[in-house]
């Protein structure tokens, strides 16, 4: 057993070795192998006597070639030829190419791209064909590129996530065609829209969520979701919301407040976001002491400290220190003083939560505007923008001016983006202002369809061109037809009059009525007005006119002997000079949640013509909101009287109050004879009103009101010998509104119920103006 057992495992062992040798024999022999073919090719060199070019039918030999880099007779290495192969690849002309050394010839074997026959979009239907169109680079009788197409698709994709559908997803197809051609088809998904379903705030404790998404330019999905775009979820809206709530809030002295973060969240079923603003409001700050420096021996600043109107105690806005700083730099002009810079300077108060601001005046560099450069507008003429800055070539650099004049262009209205930019001119003491503008459409044709309680069903056909031949003129005319009138308008205004700031404007109107607001009369007037607008102050505009009226009154069927005289009277002419000053400090004056306007205009009749009168009118109306700036609270104080020079008052020229007392129908308060209203030549009216929300969801744009109303009309200068009673008889209304803001335009549903009136006043309960456009 012990031999037998001995000899076997001799035997495996012998085995064993006799493996293992022949392994190493092996690996030895495929070692030297693998080392001797890696020899030569590492050292392997290429010399080309000639190059032959086969596949190519558009392209030329020389341009693949120069595509190649290879010359003849030029050494290479295999790495070059590598290098040569990708440059004719990257090329992008070619299919597929292959390089083929055969001794000293070089054969490149190229298969080239096909032609673009066609372009198709498929699928598409919320985006159409033409304007993807202008979305890509791909164009028919071109070479396709794959590279290209991705690049085309996913541009495709960007248009459809801007309108919030962030599923979409675009497929470039090919469909061969002879003559290696093909039709390139872009297969479009568009996918739902992905919503904003709410947005809420974490943190804010001055104003509530409802007033704060007011101000963002994004909103929460709501009744009109099918129409309104700025429920869907964008990226680039919500980082300028991010802005505009940091600017919100700084506006109103929250100089702390910022925005810690954006969370957008998918819902659980995944067609809809949630938006979380995490804000840190800080504390509210006001202005403390506000002063004047100077370290200019030259200038004295008691001379600027009264133009600063900011005092102690006003809440602290950094829009009020700009225009502050532009009070100081408009003296320093009239004063002769150029290249002045104001820096201000804030000194924080933390125990008291005030701010001063010392604004300190030196000496800045000398550097002038070279040129300004204007690009991007095709319709609009250069003049048009260039009169928006204050600074022309030569004039002293003002960087705060630029920025005006960018407010300024964007204002117009006439682009859709407008970009005004500042570099370094020929020499350093030069700057050249550079303009990029986007036009957009500024023209509008329109036909309409009217409603109102007082004047029944009425249609409208409108024309309006904001910029008419892109000289920034505006023009515009109407024809309106209803139940009981009829009504052309006509209207021209050139901006900049003899290249001033003055507006120079044409209004021509001519209406004809027949039975309007129950009248027993028919009348036909015609209307020519030319006038002047020029500012007079910072908020503040001054407005002459001259108007040429002719008027007339016929087809009577009623007993009053006063409206009798006065058709009998025929046709009047009326030839006038007025002139109106306003003053309008809402959105644009030192308190954002405030603001004021007043009215006064004098009409002067009796140049020429047959009336002759002076009409005086006034309006004070404020408003300011209160309550977390929640509840905005209106308030209007209005009259008018006409004077009679000679003769008496028409009732073409007189007031009656329609449309200032709520709660009345048009002509329904004021003197009667018969029945038959006539109008008064003084009337008064006070008009108080507040707005809230109402509980709903702000997206639906649905707020409420309450409001009441006291005014009169009286005084006649023909009382038909003392029988009618044209003495001072107070109204008074009260009632609730409903304010909706559609995309078709803002609604209104008053409620009233008269309180204080006259047994032969007309009331209405009820009030609605819409207008509708399509």
């Amino acid at each position: 057993m012990t031999n037998i057992s001995g000899g076997k495992t001799a035997a495996r062992t012998g085995r064993a070795f006799g493996v293992r040798r022949l392994a190493a024999v092996f690996f030895l022999v495929l070692a030297t192998a693998w080392m001797s073919a890696l020899a030569p090719a590492q050292a392997q060199t290429y010399r080309f006597s000639t190059v032959e070019i086969e596949g190519n039918q558009r392209v030329d030999a020389a341009t693949i070639l120069s595509y190649a880099g290879i010359g003849r007779g030029q050494t290479l290495s295999a790495a070059d030829l590598n290098t040569s192969y990708q440059g004719v690849v990257d090329s992008g002309l070619f299919e597929q190419v292959e390089m083929i050394p055969a001794g000293g010839k070089l054969i490149i074997r190229v298969v080239e791209y096909p032609t673009i026959n066609l372009i198709n979009f498929e699928g598409n239907k919320r985006i159409k064909d033409e304007d993807l169109q202008n979305l890509i680079q791909s164009q028919s009788r071109r070479v396709y590129s794959p590279r290209a197409a991705e690049a085309d698709a996913a541009a495709i994709v960007q248009a459809y996530e801007q309108q919030g559908r962030l599923a979409a997803t675009v497929d470039p197809r090919i469909i061969r065609r002879s003559d290696n051609r093909v039709d390139l088809v872009f297969e479009v998904t568009e996918g739902k829209v992905v919503e904003i379903e709410r947005i809420s705030f974490v943190g804010n404790r001055a104003y509530s969520d409802r007033r704060l998404r007011r101000v963002l330019g994004t909103k929460q999905a709501g009744l009109l979701r099918q129409i309104i775009r700025s429920d869907t979820f964008i990226a680039d809206r919500i980082a300028f919301d991010r802005q505009v709530l940091t600017d919100f809030y700084a506006s109103r002295g929250y100089i702390d407040m910022q925005v810690l973060s954006v969370a957008p969240e998918l819902t659980r079923n995944r067609d809809a976001f949630v938006l979380t603003f995490n804000i840190r409001e800080g504390q509210q700050f006001r202005f403390g002491e506000v002063t004047v420096t100077s370290d200019m021996a030259d200038v004295d600043p008691a001379i600027y400290q009264d133009v600063l109107r900011l005092r102690p105690g006003v809440v602290y806005s950094p829009v009020l220190v700009e225009k502050a700083i532009e009070r100081i730099e408009g003296l320093a002009l009239r004063e002769g003083l150029d290249f002045v810079r104001i820096e201000p300077r804030i000194t924080r108060n933390d125990r008291d939560l005030t701010l001063d601001v010392e604004l300190a005046m030196s000496r800045g560099p000398r550097i002038f505007v070279e040129r300004i450069d204007i690009e991007g507008n095709v319709t609009t003429l250069d003049r048009v923008i260039r009169r928006q800055f204050k600074t022309v070539e030569g004039d002293p650099f003002n960087p705060r001016a630029i920025r005006e004049a960018s407010q300024r262009i964007t204002a117009l209205g006439f682009f859709e983006t407008a970009e005004v930019s500042a570099r370094e001119g020929t020499t350093p003491d030069r700057v050249i202002v550079d303009v990029d503008v986007e036009e957009k459409p500024t023209g509008s044709l329109s036909f309409g369809l009217s409603y109102s309680v007082a004047t029944g069903v009425g249609t409208t056909i409108s024309f309006s061109e904001a910029n008419f031949l892109g000289r920034g003129q505006y023009l515009s005319f109407a024809v309106a037809s209803g139940t009981d009138d009829n009504l052309f308008s006509f209207r021209f205004a050139e901006p900049a009059f003899l290249a001033r700031d003055v507006r120079f404007g044409i209004g021509i109107d001519y209406s004809t009525s027949s039975g309007l607001h129950d009248a027993l009369y028919d009348t036909r007037e015609l209307n020519f007005s030319p006038s002047l607008q020029f500012p007079t102050g910072e908020f503040s505009r001054l407005e002459l006119r001259y108007s040429l009226n002719r008027s007339q009154l016929f087809d009577y069927s009623g007993a009053s002997p006063i409206l009798q005289a006065e058709v009998n009277q025929g046709q009047q002419i009326t030839s006038s000079l007025g002139y109106t000053w306003s003053r309008d400090t809402r959105d644009v004056g030192l308190n954002p949640n405030a603001g004021v306007l007043l009215r006064f205009s004098q009409d002067f009749a009796g140049l020429a013509g047959d009336q002759k009168y002076i009409a005086t009118e006034a309006l004070a109306a404020a408003e300011t909101k209160v309550y977390q700036e929640e509840i905005t609270l209106r308030a209007e104080l209005e009259g008018g009287i006409l004077a009679m020079i000679d003769g008496n008052s028409r009732i073409t020229d007189r007031y009656f109050g329609t449309g200032k007392i709520r709660g009345f129908e048009p002509q329904g308060i004021g003197p009667r004879d018969g029945g038959e209203a006539l109008g008064g030549n003084v009337y008064a009216v006070a008009r108080f009103e507040a707005e809230f929300p109402l509980g709903l969801p702000e997206e639906y744009g649905i707020t409420g009101g309450v409001f009441a109303d006291f005014g009169s009309v009286w005084s006649l200068d023909n009382t038909n010998g003392g029988l009618v009673d044209d003495g001072f008889h107070l109204r008074s209304s009260i009632g609730v509104s409903v304010f909706w803001d559609t995309v078709i335009g803002p609604l209104r549903f008053n409620f009233s119920e008269a309180l204080v009136k006259e047994t032969y006043d007309k009331e209405q309960s009820f009030d609605l103006t819409i207008s509708t456009r399509f």
